[in-house]
């Protein structure tokens, strides 16, 4: 599918991965729908792209929340050609147990709820739209990415919570795949390694350094725009589909 003309729905679009891939998309005359809680943020990322983008508070928990924001997309650009799932939260350090007792089950329901639930209701109500679109030649009338995490396959200590959210988004994206295939839409996973950012921007560049030194090649920390490119090549390229791939210079978590 071709990103020019297309309408791309990007939750956490307001920044990091999902703002990297707004840009990326507008640039190659797509049009984005930003969803995010960030207003402040949203909106400025909006104004800045002009007619091509437009900023909707949505709260990826919530399923109204989602259908206002949908509805809102669909009054303004007239449809959804593809959805990027890029909301999410991290889960602490905590641990199964620990010295202050058990995991706490209100938020390993909260991780979930964000991370693994709320992505399923943003790409099932993206797909009740998206099957109104004019089918291309390769047969597609959608694109769907979400983000997992290597965290997915090599959760660490204090991540059960997290790692079982992004283990969530791995295990539903064949079935989906099968579900949707004959409406002609397809979902890809990305599971990124450590990335630069926000939710890093709170520790110190010695601590980034040190994450680097873990990383075969290059060791570094992954730039969003490299995040955005594989979207781009996702939507590009019409034969990938019910995959998750891994971008993460080769790291495999300890």
């Amino acid at each position: 599918m071709e990103l020019k003309n297309k309408v791309a729905l990007v939750t956490g679009g307001a920044s990091g991965l999902g703002g990297a891939t707004v840009e990326r998309f507008v640039s190659r005359g797509a049009k984005a729908a930003i969803f995010d809680l960030d207003q402040e943020k949203g909106q400025a990322l909006a104004d800045r792209l002009g007619d091509a983008a437009v900023f909707c508070q949505v709260n990826v928990a919530d399923d109204e929340s989602i259908a206002a924001g949908i509805a809102k997309v669909m009054d303004i650009f007239g449809a959804i050609h593809i959805c990027v799932n890029c909301a999410g939260r991290g889960g602490g350090a905590t641990k199964t147990l620990g010295r202050d007792g058990r995991f706490p089950m209100d938020l390993f329901r909260d991780i979930i709820n964000i991370n693994l639930v709320g992505t399923f209701s943003v790409l099932t109500q993206a797909a009740e739209k998206m099957v109104d679109n004019e089918i291309t030649e390769d047969g597609e009338r959608g694109v769907i990415i979400n983000t997992s995490s290597i965290a997915a396959y090599e959760g660490q200590k204090g991540q059960v919570a997290y790692a079982a959210s992004k283990g969530g988004l791995v295990s539903l994206t064949l079935p989906i795949a099968r579900d949707l295939a004959y409406y002609g839409i397809r979902i890809v996973t990305i599971a990124p390694g450590v990335f630069d950012t926000p939710i890093l921007a709170g520790i110190s560049d010695q601590v980034k350094q040190s994450l680097a030194k873990g990383i075969p090649n290059p060791q570094r920390l992954g730039d969003v725009n490299e995040f955005a490119a594989l979207a781009e090549h996702i939507v590009n390229n019409s034969y990938i589909n019910g995959e998750t791939i891994r971008l993460d210079a080769a790291l495999r978590m300890s």
